[in-house]
């Protein structure tokens, strides 16, 4: 067998999406635990924020969407490592904080004991607008900016809270994609329209399965009427 080396590990992970340790230990001949984490600390690495950190991805800034995610399947990768960090610089960029389903449908995962995690330790504000809570930042000026976007999108008589105001350009886009895609989430939509200029949130594309109540459609594989 040739010598290990850290380059074993990267072209493994250079040459799938994922893969899990099993498969690291078995590039570098069967090592150990503790041999293949020696080597893999040397190259470009992320752990998954599901399945128990089970998988490994190679670490490329190109590879995660504007919200620093990337996805392989039902494997979710966030470019903060973890899940409690992820969520926390989500609520801090966010124009108007998240709701706790807000970033459950983009995440794919549950967050609602992290988010109380991160409250109680102050990593994170809630705060309750119109019968829910929106999570924000910790810091007073932002918060309080946050909080203002927010409100206003609520008077607006938004159906769902907006990062910017649902038109009729943003609307079409997302029953395009869902008559492309019948079967998508929100999420899934908001990924589909990566790239577009200009960009659609997450909480637009929410604003329309609220509006449209379309949240059943991919939940039953149901046709794409609108």
């Amino acid at each position: 067998m040739a010598a290990r080396s850290c380059e074993m590990i990267a072209g493994l992970l250079a040459s799938t999406e994922a893969v899990q340790f099993k498969d690291l230990q078995a590039v570098l001949g069967n090592a150990s635990r503790a041999t293949t984490f020696r080597y893999l600390k040397q190259v470009p690495y992320q752990r998954s924020y599901n399945h128990n950190g089970r998988y490994y991805t190679r670490n490329d800034p190109e590879r995660y969407d504007r919200f620093g995610l990337f996805s392989c399947g039902d494997i979710h990768f966030s470019r903060d490592r973890t899940l409690t960090e992820a969520i926390k610089r989500l609520v801090e960029e966010s124009v108007a904080g998240w709701t706790s389903r807000e970033l459950q449908d983009l995440l794919h995962v549950r967050v609602q004991v992290l988010l109380l995690d991160a409250v109680r330790s102050a990593a994170v504000v809630r705060e309750k607008l119109g019968g829910f809570y929106v999570y924000v930042h910790a810091e007073r000026a932002v918060r309080e900016l946050q909080l203002q976007r927010r409100r206003a999108q609520v008077l607006a008589g938004q159906s769902a809270p907006l990062e910017a105001g649902v038109d009729e350009e943003v609307i079409i886009a997302v029953l395009l994609t869902l008559l492309r895609h019948p079967q998508s989430e929100a999420a899934q939509v908001v990924r589909y329209l990566r790239g577009r200029s200009p960009p659609i949130s997450m909480q637009q594309v929410a604003a329309v399965f609220a509006r449209y109540d379309l949240d059943h459609i991919g939940k039953k594989g149901g046709g794409s009427t609108f």
